[in-house]
């Protein structure tokens, strides 16, 4: 029951991320509501392949689909509003990443995978729609070029993981999880932290042009 909760909140939260990205490059509907979709599911369906869960479980149940598409047609309907509350939908943003991180954390360590597969399968939950979402609007996903989003993730399985090698109990282990996850990504928006990129790119590429 605790993984469904997560799952729905998250669900919910990724796909107004999704549709507001989708409004932004002017997609029309159905655009967004396929976007809100494959932000919101995208996670869920890889860690679902990845553990060998046929059909994965967010297209077993109406709910799955039901959740983001209603968010992403309020988003639409709505979007000068929620654009306007940037630091919300930052927020929001957050804790669907903290979210999806510890439930697909969780769900991998219920299905007996090692502790590294486990916490290599939650970070990827918690990333793989943003991803997919970035990829369909033609950009360089964000978790691969800028902030700390990615690292956020994989320490909030990390402690997942500990909490159930330790035999914790669930439910504040995955609240200290998401937790965690949401204050270093909002922390790292807040100090604009990003993780290192290769110098002399300039160098670089002005050496090429000489030789060519």
């Amino acid at each position: 029951m605790l993984l469904v909760v997560l799952e729905h909140a998250g669900l919910a939260v990724f796909a107004a991320s999704g549709a507001l990205a989708a409004v932004r490059a002017r997609l029309d509907v159905f655009g967004v509501v396929v976007l809100g979709l494959t932000t919101a599911l995208g996670g869920g369906i890889i860690r679902d392949v990845l553990l060998g869960v046929h059909p994965p479980t967010t297209l077993r149940g109406w709910p799955y689909l039901v959740v983001p598409t209603a968010t992403a047609l309020i988003v639409f309907a709505f979007h000068p509003q929620v654009a306007r509350l940037r630091r919300a939908v930052l927020l929001a943003d957050a804790i669907g990443l903290g979210l999806f991180t510890v439930s697909g954390t969780a769900t991998a360590l219920a299905h007996g995978a090692p502790g590294y597969t486990a916490c290599l399968i939650g970070m990827t939950t918690g990333i793989g729609g943003g991803a997919l979402r970035d990829l369909l609007l033609r950009e360089i996903p964000l978790v691969l070029r800028r902030e700390i989003y990615a690292l956020a993730s994989l320490a909030g399985a990390v402690i997942v993981w500990l909490g159930h090698q330790l035999h914790w109990p669930a439910v504040p282990v995955t609240v200290a999880g998401a937790a965690l996850v949401v204050a270093v990504r909002l922390i790292a928006l807040w100090r604009r932290w990003n993780a290192p990129v290769a110098r002399g790119l300039g160098d670089l590429s002005g050496g090429s042009q000489n030789r060519e």
